[in-house]
Formats: structure tokens, sequence, C-alpha cells
């Protein structure tokens, strides 16, 4: 008897994967980053190639912070030995959201450059997310 499911990557998903594309995903977000950076910077000026990098800080953040918690619920499901508490997690998410508020508040405020360098910052994390979603459906 043959499994069905075997075929279905989906189904085969495991924790792990999950963590590893995370991580996959915050570096590329990381080098994407850092290359546009110097580009927007060449080409747009350096106040570009700033709020490209605060855009950039802030999406890696957001897939570090969301690895965070999908860890800390999945140690709770699992009934692992060792969970951090669910308290920790949900302060430090607040505290990250607060971070990023203020990075961006700043970044607005004292360099006066493309809003759109900021905005494609921002958009890595779909586009870093994204390669690695379709990575997994490639597989």
């Amino acid at each position: 008897m043959t499994d069905t499911n075997s075929g279905n990557p989906f189904l085969t998903f495991t924790d792990a994967d999950l963590k590893s594309a995370l991580q996959r995903a915050f570096r590329t977000i990381l080098i994407l980053g850092l290359v546009l950076f110097v580009a927007v910077a060449v080409f747009a000026g350096w106040q570009s190639g700033m709020l490209l990098l605060a855009g950039a800080i802030i999406s890696a953040s957001g897939v570090f912070e969301a690895q965070r918690l999908i860890a800390a619920v999945n140690a709770r499901l699992d009934h692992a030995e060792r969970v951090q508490p669910m308290g920790q997690v949900i302060a430090m998410f607040f505290l990250r959201l607060m971070i990023a508020g203020a990075i961006l508040y700043v970044s607005l405020k004292c360099f006066h450059g493309s809003i759109y360098a900021l905005i494609a910052g921002l958009c890595l994390a779909i586009l870093g997310l994204s390669i690695e979603a379709v990575k997994f459906i490639r597989v």
C-alpha cells in the first residue's frame, strides 16, 4: 500500500521546515536590504538609502519576531519542557512594534529621502517570504 500524502509538500511540512524557511527569509531580507541600500544610496542619495535600510530593518525584525511567536506557540502545543513565558513573548512583540514605530518616525523626520525607498524596504519581508513560499511549492 502506498502513502497518498507523500507527494503533497503541505502535508509533510514540519515545524523545523518552518523555522528554516523563516531563517532563510530573514537572511534574504538582510542581504537584499544591504544590496539595495548601496544601490539606492548611489543612485538616489544617502537619505533615500537610509530610509530603505530602516524599512529593511523593520521587515527583518518582523520576520524574526514572527519566528519567536511561532516557536513559543509550538512549544506550548507540543507540551515542551522548556517553555518561554507567553507574557514575555507578547511583551517583546509589542516592544518591537513600538521600536518599529519609533524607527519609522525618526527616519521620516531625519532623512528627507524618497518615501518609496522606505516602502520598498518594508516590502522586503513580503519578497523574502514569497521567495521561500515559491521554493516550497516547487519542491
